[in-house]
């Protein structure tokens, strides 16, 4: 009800060609995603002995496990390339082509940057090292998102699963990684291991917090302009809504109530139009957990 569009956001909207300012925007995102993260590895990962989980967590286990057990030492850059192979040709064909190449620079920039950064530990405390590196980790992750890619690897498999099911997967690739802690730990001692689960739980719920695109927000709005309101919405977001004609308890006056639901980034864009619309409209926003049936999703190329 009150959206339009099949589950696949291109249907019926096609994607609107990047500006350069956009282009930049997104490229600075990238850079800076891939230099906090590569940063991150060098100090907090690394000062803590750390597995940040994903494909960067298990490039570092084989790059350790080489350097123990056969004394080989491997560089980071070869193995996450490598391993990231796969995933980025499934995100090419699921998601979108520009996706998946901005993803691509953001892996080889973090990969190249982390060979190139010396080791630099800030603190030799691994429970400050776990919160703090987890949340830079986040922080990382979600720049990436931001700019509408992703640090690779899983994450490829988390915005895959959001993109098709509508799921928020962040929490089910959190359960994934403890799976590759638990091999950490066989190997490497279960200190380490288990700290870097405080470390992934950390930087889950930063990712979970800032990214806005997978969740789903309804909206009540009441307002003597109801179909301009309208228009702005489908105009502004590509969802539709649905109307409501009621009476005001308050003066017994007929009253129009616009009914729909949007994504949770679009929520103070829309917030902003309405009021300029119609500066005395009530709007009620409500956090929506689930939503059945066909929603539009802004397409990431």
């Amino acid at each position: 009800m009150g959206n339009r569009g099949k589950d696949r956001g291109t249907a019926g909207f096609p994607a609107r060609p990047q500006s350069g300012w956009q282009t930049c925007r997104r490229l600075l995102l990238i850079i800076a995603a891939s230099v906090l993260m590569a940063a991150n590895i060098q100090s907090f990962v690394d000062a803590g002995g750390l597995f940040p989980g994903g494909f960067n967590g298990l490039t570092l286990l084989i790059q350790r496990s080489a350097q123990r057990f056969a004394g080989v030492t491997l560089p980071f850059t070869l193995i996450n390339l490598a391993l990231n192979a796969i995933p980025a040709v499934v995100s090419y064909k699921l998601i979108g082509r520009h996706f998946t190449l901005y993803s691509c620079l953001t892996i080889v920039l973090t990969s190249v940057l982390t060979d190139l950064i010396p080791s630099m530990p800030i603190t030799n405390d691994v429970l400050l090292v776990c919160i703090f590196g987890g949340i830079f980790n986040g922080l990382a992750i979600s720049l990436c998102l931001l700019a509408g890619a992703t640090s690779g690897g899983t994450d490829f498999i988390s915005v895959a699963l959001s993109e098709r099911l509508g799921v928020d997967a962040w929490n089910y690739i959190f359960l994934g990684n403890c799976v590759m802690l638990a091999v950490a730990g066989l190997l490497f001692g279960w200190d380490a291991a288990l700290y870097s689960i405080i470390f992934q739980f950390a930087s889950t719920q930063i990712v979970h917090m800032l990214d806005l695109r997978f969740k789903r927000t309804t909206l009540f709005i009441i307002s003597d302009r109801a179909i301009e309101v309208y228009e702005r919405i489908k105009d502004t977001t590509h969802h539709g809504a649905t109307l409501f004609r009621g009476t005001g308890l308050y003066n017994g006056k007929e009253r129009d109530m616009i009914y729909s639901v949007i994504a949770g980034d679009q929520v103070k864009q829309i917030t902003r139009a309405v009021h300029e619309i119609d500066p005395r409209a009530f709007i009620n926003i409500l956090k929506t957990d689930h939503v059945a049936g066909n929603f539009y999703r802004k397409p990431h190329d």
